[in-house]
């Protein structure tokens, strides 16, 4: 699937509502909804101006929505979903967060990961081995990603008001237009 509107991705954000990174619920403790706002929250905080590091907050994990029960394949899903709409940056973004926990397992090893998402890790790789860590830090993205995963891991609080929605349909608007602007000139 790939998303041609900002009104397509808002159905699909709404959408996770309810809707689980497992299929059977034993998964991370807030629903993917919550857990796109806290995550997207917890980008505007420590990063006011990135918005594409903000917005690949947001649409990070719309990938178990799209593919349920494809804990290796979510980011390639959901990369490849919004790539269209909001360009190269975002979705290398959204592609690399499980790179950037495979990287964090190998570089600090002692951080606290969800009990699914240390459940997740074997499936998607786990921990990198120095070569590939080595060609990971190369990567002139790979700071930004490593941020990303930091807000995704932190971004499981139960009950946590991380606003509305809603609220996100401004800066998806002016990131696609951007995107879009850009798309014209090459």
């Amino acid at each position: 699937m790939e998303l041609r509107s900002v009104e397509e991705l808002m159905d699909l954000l709404h959408a996770c509502r309810g809707a689980w990174d497992t299929p059977d619920r034993s998964g991370d403790p807030v629903d993917l909804h919550d857990h796109a706002l806290q995550t997207a929250a917890l980008l505007r905080r420590g990063h006011p101006s990135d918005k594409e590091l903000q917005v690949a907050g947001l649409v990070h994990d719309i990938g178990h929505l799209l593919r349920p029960g494809d804990d290796a394949g979510h980011a390639d899903v959901a990369a490849d979903a919004v790539r269209p709409l909001l360009g190269e940056r975002v979705s290398r973004l959204v592609r690399m967060h499980v790179a950037a926990k495979r990287y964090l397992a190998t570089t600090s090893p002692g951080r606290g990961l969800s009990p699914q998402s240390a459940l997740t890790l074997t499936v998607q790789g786990g921990a990198m081995t120095p070569h590939e860590a080595a060609a990971f830090e190369r990567d002139p993205m790979s700071e930004d990603a490593v941020t990303l995963r930091q807000a995704d891991d932190a971004g499981k609080v139960v009950g946590l008001d991380a606003g509305v929605m809603e609220d996100w349909r401004t800066v998806l608007e002016l990131v696609a237009a951007q995107h879009a602007r850009l798309g014209a000139v090459d």
